[in-house]
């Protein structure tokens, strides 16, 4: 180990009471959740986009195979078809981050600006130093 100070010691400003690092640190678990969740909606968007072209050619297939009537069932019925009423998956994309996502993000770092002089990760930091003694 070496005699250098981590860049992590001294992150809580002074002052700053051990229930608001508590409540920040829930707060970014929180975040952390959401963000994972928006790469699960920018995996849904990727997997129906990629299952749509696989649907195309299985059309085309079906025809060549002469199952015309089936083929018709399938550009008919949901080939184009929105996932939900009136939108696309990107749009659900777009939706998501300009809404929810976008509006969680501003506010999680205006509280942590506000409390904690914009810090992150204040609990893990000292968790992280008391591990190293």
């Amino acid at each position: 180990m070496s005699d250098e100070i981590p860049e992590w010691r001294g992150r809580r400003p002074a002052g700053l009471d051990d229930t608001t690092v508590d409540a920040l640190g829930m707060l970014s678990c929180s975040l952390e959740k959401v963000e994972r969740a928006r790469g699960h909606l920018y995996s849904f968007h990727q997997l129906t986009g990629s299952a749509h072209v696989e649907l195309e050619e299985a059309i085309e297939r079906l025809r060549a195979a002469g199952h015309d009537r089936q083929a018709d069932a399938l550009t008919t019925d949901l080939l184009g078809r929105n996932v939900l009423a009136g939108r696309w998956t990107f749009q659900v994309v777009e939706e998501y981050d300009d809404g929810y996502y976008r509006c969680f993000v501003d506010l999680e770092r205006q509280i942590r600006d506000e409390l904690a002089q914009g810090r992150r990760h204040i609990a893990e930091a000292e968790m992280k130093e008391r591990q190293q003694r």
